[in-house]
């Protein structure tokens, strides 16, 4: 056999490996059953989003990371836990997960997609979007003004215990464990400024995004807050009021948080492309990382 065929299964056995990324490695974030989630009985299910535009998860109780790495070289060091949203409902694990986890590994930066608990909703899916709409109906009237406390709880004991999983096994990832972040959108937002808000400093993430999310209340800020990125639309009523909240109280705590409001794109625009200027909050966002010398430019 002339020895061009052999070389040329090895250039395509090459190529391919470079045009398929590795499977992504998941892993549980709690050792064992999470805490408060001992007697959880719901049964987590995939579930298409009204139109079949895309896939949610719902109903967690068991929370997991999926980690995804640099090429080979070109890693920072630095890390970001990414936090979906979903109301507390359901995670929307692409748009505002996996997508965004991609793009930073583009830039060298190690990303974790959080998959954190979720209440339980029915397990019709007609039932589950129904009470959902409902849901986001009361939220809206409400501009902003309602209380998720209680909901967010389990989502940042995930939130917290991922910073903590990632910073203890940072050499498994060749990572700076001083340079673990956090980002979240719309109820992830909440479960990221949770952490960010965390009493104990040592917990909080080194840097946030909060992405058309902030903050539960007015709770004081802590001292010396960590760098913030925050983006919102201005046409979001849901979140863009929380969102200005935050900054405002930050500026009065000697803070210097970067603030995006970009004129139009609703609320939960995500990696989603709809022909605005929202579209391309994630180049503000690795801009801005860059500037804090957590990416590659």
């Amino acid at each position: 056999m002339p020895p061009l065929f052999p070389r040329l299964a090895l250039l395509v056995a090459i190529a391919t490996a470079i045009a398929l990324p590795a499977a992504a490695q998941t892993f549980d974030v709690w050792p064992s059953t999470p805490p408060a989630s001992e007697h959880a009985t719901q049964v987590e299910v995939v579930s298409p989003f009204p139109g079949g535009r895309f896939d949610v998860v719902r109903n967690i109780t068991r929370p997991t990371l999926e980690v995804f790495r640099p090429a080979p070289g070109t890693a920072t060091g630095a890390a970001v836990v990414i936090a979906p949203g979903g109301g507390f409902r359901y995670l929307t694990i692409q748009a505002e997960g996996r997508d965004v986890a991609q793009a930073l590994a583009a830039r060298g930066v190690t990303a974790f997609v959080l998959k954190y608990r979720t209440l339980e909703t029915p397990s019709d899916d007609r039932a589950h979007w129904r009470d959902f709409f409902l849901f986001m109906a009361q939220a809206s009237r409400s501009n902003g003004a309602f209380n998720l406390d209680e909901a967010s709880a389990l989502g940042v004991a995930d939130g917290l215990q991922a910073l903590k999983i990632v910073r203890e096994r940072a050499a498994d990832w060749d990572l700076n464990p001083a340079q673990v972040g956090m980002i979240g959108f719309s109820a992830g937002a909440r479960v990221t400024a949770g952490a960010l808000l965390d009493p104990d400093s040592a917990a909080r993430p080194a840097f946030a995004g909060l992405i058309y999310g902030a903050s539960f209340n007015d709770a004081p800020l802590p001292a010396n807050l960590p760098p913030v990125f925050l983006a919102v639309a201005g046409d979001d009523k849901l979140a863009a009021p929380t969102v200005l909240s935050f900054y405002q109280a930050a500026v009065r705590n000697g803070a210097s948080p970067e603030l995006h409001i970009y004129a139009s794109g609703g609320h939960g625009f995500g990696m989603n492309r709809q022909g605005k200027s929202s579209d391309f909050w994630i180049n503000d966002l690795l801009n801005w990382l860059d500037v804090q010398k957590l990416a590659k430019p």
